[in-house]
């Protein structure tokens, strides 16, 4: 039997257990922290993750389909965030069992909300530069810095944090990995306002704070391992290919409240059988894939009458084979995994892939909407007259990914960083000169 026969099979007899499941299990009128509860504890909130850490061990492209498999029921998916994408694998990596126990259980019931403290004003392409700072106190470390970027930091509860803990070693080294407490005196969150109209992105000020020994993950000083191990997850999932269709509509964690209202009333409506692609006068999804980008800029370009325009065309020819060779490398990335090897690289040209594909999405979704492109609505209820004036639902999330698609090649690690871990690691072309490796940090001239 094959290696794809056999994924085929697992899939298939995956998809009927959870079917089962779901027949026994969901139900609309549970509150969303006891269904996340069922969900997460009975591994199917996180297939992918080992089968010690609240997971099944699937395979990404089976978990993803598990994913749209519960969304397609009707049910409410697993808890959306950092914490199931980023938090939870690397735990899973490099976490003792009692915190596998503690923090993954908790992201996968969707309890805990989890926010990445890793990127700083003068520290962000040259992540191994930051000047974040923690002091041992006793069972406790205090931490004094700066981070950027930190995406939904506002509705955290815990922040995958790098701190320098020994600054006498070289940059790369010295550096410790915790999970820290976001609602505490001693860290404030900023939001930072994008040219969308959104705030997704914060600032975040620790003064003192105060992290507790036992949150360490990893080993004291070896923190650069865990967050390569953090990045490697982070581009896998934001990389072309990577999936996330099924996410559940409910904000997990604390603060935003959504844990004691009713399940049901985050749930989509269940899907008899698969749906066409959609037109310019559907309902607009609230997150595209690759293909329904491509499906979704087809009926647009229907609807705009360009359809036949041959540069049009072959856009939409490029987009979605982009898509394609993306959800061909997660398979051969999983096939590789499943045989106990690797393709050297692979997270690295998926994102990469990404980027193009935003770019592309960018500049032919512009180019089909013409002057319509220059309307976009920033606040929630200014959408619903530009959607009466233009008669087109769908003319925002042209606009928004016009407006965002400069984002995805800098968060996440730049292009230009992608580019170089694939000429340094895996092409073997040489270094940048210098020999900061393996000079102390506290001596080394500012920003190198």
């Amino acid at each position: 039997m094959t290696d794809t026969i056999a994924a085929a099979a697992t899939s298939e007899d995956t998809l009927d257990e959870l079917q089962s499941w779901l027949d026994e299990n969901w139900d609309p009128d549970l509150t969303v922290a006891q269904w996340w509860e069922l969900l997460g504890l009975s591994g199917w909130a996180a297939p992918t993750l080992p089968t010690n850490a609240y997971g099944k061990g699937l395979a990404r492209s089976v978990g993803v389909q598990v994913q749209k498999a519960i969304s397609a029921y009707g049910a409410l998916g697993a808890p959306a965030g950092l914490g199931l994408l980023l938090a939870a694998p690397t735990i899973a990596d490099h976490g003792t069992q009692e915190q596998i126990d503690t923090m993954v259980r908790d992201i996968v019931t969707g309890q805990k909300a989890w926010c990445q403290l890793f990127s700083e004003p003068g520290a962000g392409s040259d992540l191994a530069g930051l000047t974040c700072k923690a002091v041992r106190d006793g069972d406790e470390w205090i931490v004094t810095g700066q981070k950027v970027w930190t995406s939904l930091g506002q509705t955290a509860d815990i922040g995958m944090l790098i701190a320098r803990t020994a600054p006498d070693l070289p940059k790369h080294q010295g550096i410790t990995y915790f999970g820290i407490d976001m609602v505490q005196p001693g860290i404030e969150v900023r939001p930072l306002r994008e040219m969308t109209g959104h705030a997704m992105f914060n600032e975040t000020f620790l003064d003192e704070a105060r992290v507790p020994h036992a949150n360490i993950i990893g080993d004291l000083n070896n923190g650069w391992a865990v967050a390569n191990s953090t990045l490697g997850h982070e581009r896998a999932g934001l990389g072309a290919g990577g999936g996330s269709g099924g996410a559940g509509a409910a904000t997990p964690g604390t603060i935003a409240g959504h844990l004691e209202k009713r399940a049901g009333d985050f749930a989509p409506a269940p899907k008899a059988s698969k749906t066409a692609a959609p037109t310019a006068d559907a309902k607009p999804a609230k997150k595209q894939n690759d293909a329904g980008s491509a499906a979704m800029l087809v009926g647009m370009a229907k609807h705009y009458g360009c359809i036949d325009d041959p540069t049009v065309r072959q856009g939409l020819a490029q987009l979605y084979t982009l898509g394609e060779i993306g959800r061909y490398s997660a398979e051969r990335s999983k096939a590789a995994r499943a045989a106990g090897r690797d393709i050297p690289g692979i997270g690295n040209i998926s994102k990469l892939g990404m980027s193009n594909i935003m770019r592309l999405q960018r500049d032919l979704g512009l180019q089909i909407v013409g002057p319509a492109g220059m309307l976009h609505a920033y606040e929630p209820g200014d959408q619903k007259v530009l959607n009466e004036v233009t008669g087109n639902p769908f003319l925002t999330a042209v606009t928004t990914t016009a407006l965002y698609a400069q984002a995805p090649p800098i968060y996440g690690g730049t292009d230009q960083i992608q580019r170089n871990i694939i000429g340094e690691r895996v092409l073997g072309l040489p270094k940048e000169p210098g020999d900061t490796k393996n000079v102390p940090f506290s001596e080394l001239p500012k920003n190198a």
